[in-house]
This record gives structure tokens, C-alpha cells and sequence, in this order.
């Protein structure tokens, strides 16, 4: 049976930069299709409430905003849940680490291996739907990147022939380099 894989894209898309993850997810639904055992989702701020996502899944490969990396911004680093933690934003105390998500999962009996793909942000602010240009412009490797892990697995999704999206991202994609900034 083939492994089943859970790709997550966090964040608020209402804060700037914060939204890169759930945006890179809407690019992976749209651009690509998956086979069954592959889901993608669109896992908004996170929370406890994702636990039950992990219930029979082998790997979840998580997209999410990080600061704090001294990297400059639209910068694409894979990193361990663990090691993302330190750099995840929290915005109050009600938001969690995806580490503690999987920390309470592991207390339910689950526990998925986990990787973590990151984009350094430039900016956040409270309702601005637009990423900032570095970060948009590094769309296309966070997805590439998130394809470089299920090529690891011996995944390799369709292209899909029915998507709106940009030929300037996918061309990306396919070259595994930056968009241009605007």
C-alpha cells in the first residue's frame, strides 16, 4: 500500500507574508493532482483542531511563514519540527507550534514523521492579502521544495491541465528557481 501523505499549508492569509503557506498550498491544489493517499489542505492558523488530519498518515510536510532565521526575506529552508519551532510566529497565546500539535497527537496514540518548509518573511500586517515581493516571489520553490520531499518519496504528482495559475509560476516550478520580483 502506498504511504500516506498529509501536506499542510499554515498561516493567515489576512497578515502579508504570514498567509505564504496557505497560498503555496492553493498552488499545489490547483496546479497538481495528487493520488488518494496524498491530500493537500489548507490548515488556515492550525490549532489542535488538525489532529484528527493526521489519523493514518505516514508523513505530513508542513508549509509555513518563520522569522527570526537571519536569512533574508523569501528565503526557503527545510527544517524538522523541532527546529522550526523557535521560528514560527506566534501572533498571541492562543497560537501553538506545530511541534506541540504533534506533541498532543502523540498523546492520542498518532504520531506521523513530520518535515517543515519555511519561507523567512519581510513583512507583517494586519489585513494585507498581498505576500511581499521576495516572499511571492519564492512561491515557486516553496512549492518545488515541497516536490523535492515527495520525489523523496517516490511521489510524483500530475500536472494538472485545468488551473488558473500563473505560466510564470509553473515555469518556475519546473526550473526549481525564483519568480522575478514585480
Amino acid at each position: 500500500m502506498a504511504e500516506r501523505i498529509l501536506i499542510l499549508g499554515i498561516g493567515n492569509p489576512l497578515m502579508a507574508d504570514e498567509g505564504v503557506g496557505v497560498r503555496a498550498a492553493e498552488i499545489l491544489m490547483e496546479a497538481y493532482e495528487f493520488a488518494p493517499e496524498i491530500q493537500v489542505v489548507d490548515a488556515g492558523t492550525m490549532g489542535l483542531g488538525i489532529i484528527n488530519l493526521f489519523r493514518g498518515v505516514e508523513l505530513v510536510i508542513v508549509v509555513d511563514a518563520v522569522d527570526g532565521t537571519g536569512r533574508p526575506p523569501g528565503t526557503v529552508v527545510t527544517l524538522q519540527p523541532e527546529d522550526i519551532a523557535p521560528n514560527q510566529i506566534m501572533h498571541s497565546l492562543h497560537d501553538m507550534r506545530f511541534v506541540n500539535v504533534l506533541e498532543a497527537a502523540e498523546l492520542t496514540g498518532v504520531r506521523p514523521d513530520a518535515i517543515c518548509v519555511g519561507v523567512q518573511v519581510a513583512t507583517m500586517q494586519q489585513w494585507v492579502t498581498d505576500l511581499s515581493p521576495p516572499v511571492e516571489a519564492a512561491l515557486p520553490s516553496v512549492v518545488a521544495a515541497v516536490l523535492d520531499i515527495l520525489a523523496d518519496h517516490d511521489v510524483f504528482p500530475t500536472p494538472s491541465e485545468n488551473h488558473s495559475i500563473d505560466a510564470g509560476i509553473l515555469e518556475a516550478i519546473r526550473s526549481r528557481k525564483k519568480m522575478p520580483e514585480a
